[in-house]
């Protein structure tokens, strides 16, 4: 979910072959939410699954994206969260009963064969097992895909490593990773290409945007701190929904006025059990260490083997591992030092 600030931020649209010889954090979760989200059945809204039952639509986004990262001659690192801090619990609790009543919508929308309707709730009921998170971890093993494990939000741990000079740019759909303090983000890495417009028959051409955090503050004209401030006060991960009545552009013009987190507050009224200054603090100096990025060594016939186990065609599993064969073999260690 995290922190909207679409209407005050911009990216500038790139090729994905732009990145050819840039390493880059990818927030896992996020990525597998939305390979979750989107790769599903069209009529009953269900991801894909196997015939064992097990879950293979973020299987299918994590092979054939990443290889395609790869083929333009990217350095994917994947970032997993470790444990949230305990204020988040209130943004999980309220993501559950999402979930609960999208499942209940979906249900219906069944019963009704509403297939846009279908595709819209399938959505939200998208979650994280650990089946999920493990098989994620084995497939990117086995592709030469190094992994990180954050000590808590990965998106912390990504901008970290930005900072760091560990990586070119942190990569998620959120826009956290600049509160974080991430200098370049790239949002629309992974779900490049065609997508239907929501409760419409149109489709939009999706393509990557970086996003960097200099010139954003440069433009808006505000410090990293002020940053943090628009995000509080809008809505984060930790005060989901933010102040009522307050959206990005309002809560710029603030921040532009009051300048400060003290001043600021004496102008709203804050109605969550958790002080902004607890939020601000923690985006300030998140839980991240610092990681040492090793070359990962691909196993192809583990990788094929893999895929078939989980009922993926032989022969298309083949074509694609022999094209990230092909990528692997052009790649140069110095590559990834870009």
């Amino acid at each position: 979910m995290g922190v909207n600030l679409s209407d005050i931020v911009s990216g500038r649209v790139i090729e994905i072959n732009d990145l050819n010889g840039k390493t880059v954090a990818i927030d896992a979760y996020n990525t597998l939410y939305q390979f979750l989200s989107i790769i599903r059945d069209r009529f009953t809204g269900e991801p894909l699954r196997d015939s064992k039952g097990r879950i293979t639509s973020h299987i299918s986004g994590l092979f054939y994206r990443t290889t395609k990262m790869i083929e333009a001659g990217m350095n994917p690192v994947f970032v997993f969260d470790g444990k949230p801090p305990e204020f988040k619990k209130a943004t999980r609790d309220m993501r559950k009963n999402v979930r609960i009543r999208a499942q209940e919508k979906l249900d219906s929308a069944r019963e009704t064969g509403d297939l846009e309707a279908i595709r819209r709730y399938a959505q939200a009921t998208s979650r994280l097992t650990d089946d999920v998170i493990e098989s994620s971890k084995e497939l990117l093993g086995y592709m030469g895909v190094p992994v990180i494990q954050a000590p808590s939000e990965g998106e912390a741990q990504a901008a970290h490593m930005v900072k760091t000079g560990k990586v070119w740019a942190s990569c998620s759909q959120d826009w956290d990773s600049l509160l974080f303090g991430a200098g370049r983000m790239i949002k629309n890495l992974t779900i490049t290409g065609k997508r239907k417009v929501p409760r419409k028959q149109d489709y939009v051409e999706i393509k990557p945007e970086i996003i960097e955090l200099e010139s954003v503050l440069s433009n808006l004209g505000l410090s990293s701190d002020q940053m943090i401030i628009i995000g509080i006060l809008i809505g984060t991960d930790y005060n989901p929904g933010g102040i009522k009545g307050i959206g990005p552009k309002s809560a710029l013009k603030l921040v532009k006025e009051h300048v400060s987190l003290e001043n600021v507050l004496k102008n709203v009224n804050w109605e969550f059990d958790i002080s902004p200054e607890e939020i601000f603090n923690f985006f300030k100096s998140p839980p991240v260490t610092d990681v040492e990025i090793e070359k990962v060594k691909p196993d192809f016939e583990k990788l094929k083997d893999f895929m078939v186990s989980y009922d993926f065609s032989l022969e298309r599993a083949e074509k694609t591992v022999d094209r990230l064969k092909k990528s692997r073999k052009s790649e140069s260690l110095s590559k990834w030092f870009g």
